[in-house]
């Protein structure tokens, strides 16, 4: 009784506020390290990232926390990106109890691709999000109108089914549109099987959990993607394989092969992607972000390219090409007023991924450059 009251006074006199606002300070120290870019656009996206970041802690464990009565949210969209979020995806999340059973049942829409993954773990706590099932749509069994329902438990269940465990804390959902356009998302829900009260009012403990989670999340997030950046200075220009395990162990999709890397550019300056060829796949595109691993604007400016919009070359590989100013290339990409930041590769379902090379060349060399 006496922890519930120290936790109940703490509320009252406002400490578990100054706690909060005091981890939310601390955060800032990401965007001030000492590899970090300085230019006045990089540093006020670095603030806004952290804004943007509160926003989802306080989505992910605040609004949405409560494992009895789940709900989905998005965990990155338009205005809300963490770790080279797609842009082609439509991502959503919800909260799970591993000793709990869910069901979730949806209309499967048109979307190129759909996959449902349980995790344990967060970056709020031990800086990871390890899964602990998966299922594609592949796999799902669905009736005559594309409608399904999928059951989440420790024991195999008949039909659709998907793993958690007794430490599972969420399950992902993402769809990955070719043209959003043109596809229409699945429609989904997911409860609790057998939950029969409403959720209790809003407690002292909780309040006290849900913004401590949500302060550690915004600074456990920004430590583990601005560690990403700093090693990616290491093949500026360049995008190598990344390292899948690690890929995974923070949420990755495991049908997903990635590439991650720097990019800068000078202002006369292009940087040229090219694809040998285009392995038999479900999906790839190749996106452009901020230092901070955001995407950047897709709603404003042409970032991304994917199996949809790509043009192919002559013999069937693709070129992309980055620049300051409008290339004239069909798969011309933006920098949007940056001079520096990372960019992200993703084959899925390729059975062999095909590497990318890459070389910069100068903006007034670029049509020779091409034709060569």
């Amino acid at each position: 009784m006496a922890q519930a009251g120290s936790i109940e006074q703490s509320v009252v006199s406002g400490q578990v506020w100054d706690e909060f606002c005091d981890a939310l300070k601390r955060a800032g120290q990401q965007i001030l390290r000492p590899e970090a870019p300085t230019a006045v656009l990089d540093r006020a996206e670095g603030y806004r990232y952290l804004t943007r970041l509160l926003r989802i802690g306080l989505e992910m464990h605040l609004e949405f926390s409560d494992p009895e009565f789940p709900g989905f949210f998005a965990p990155s969209h338009e205005t809300g990106k963490i770790g080279a979020d797609n842009p082609d995806n439509l991502y959503l999340m919800g909260r799970l109890n591993g000793r709990n059973e869910y069901v979730i049942r949806g209309d499967r829409g048109s979307v190129s691709y759909l996959s449902f993954g349980t995790q344990k773990g967060g970056y709020e706590a031990n800086g990871k999000m390890e899964q602990t099932g998966f299922i594609d749509v592949a796999q799902l069994q669905l009736d005559a109108n594309g409608h399904f329902e999928l059951l989440l438990s420790q024991t195999p269940q008949p039909g659709n089914w998907l793993k958690i465990e007794p430490d599972s804390n969420a399950v992902i959902v993402r769809q990955t549109f070719l043209d959003r356009k043109r596809e229409r998302p699945a429609q989904l829900t997911i409860e609790r099987r057998g939950a029969d009260a409403k959720p209790e009012p809003l407690t002292a403990a909780r309040i006290q959990q849900s913004l401590g989670n949500a302060a550690r999340f915004v600074e456990g997030t920004a430590t583990l993607f601005a560690n990403w950046a700093q090693g990616y200075l290491q093949h500026p220009n360049q995008l190598p394989p990344a390292d899948q395990l690690l890929c995974q162990r923070v949420g990755g999709d495991p049908n997903i092969f990635y590439y991650h890397s720097y990019w800068q550019l000078a202002d006369d300056e292009a940087l040229l992607i090219h694809l040998a060829r285009i392995p038999d796949c479900r999906f790839w595109n190749l996106q452009i972000n901020n230092w901070w691993m955001e995407s950047l604007d897709y709603r404003y400016f042409r970032i991304c390219h994917n199996k949809h919009s790509a043009t192919l070359d002559a013999d069937g590989g693709v070129t992309l090409v980055l620049a300051h100013r409008d290339p004239a290339h069909p798969n011309g990409l933006e920098t949007a007023g940056h001079d520096k930041g990372t960019m992200c590769l993703r084959w899925v379902g390729a059975k062999e991924p095909v590497h990318p090379s890459t070389r910069v060349v100068k903006f007034a060399n670029l049509a020779e450059e091409l034709k060569a």
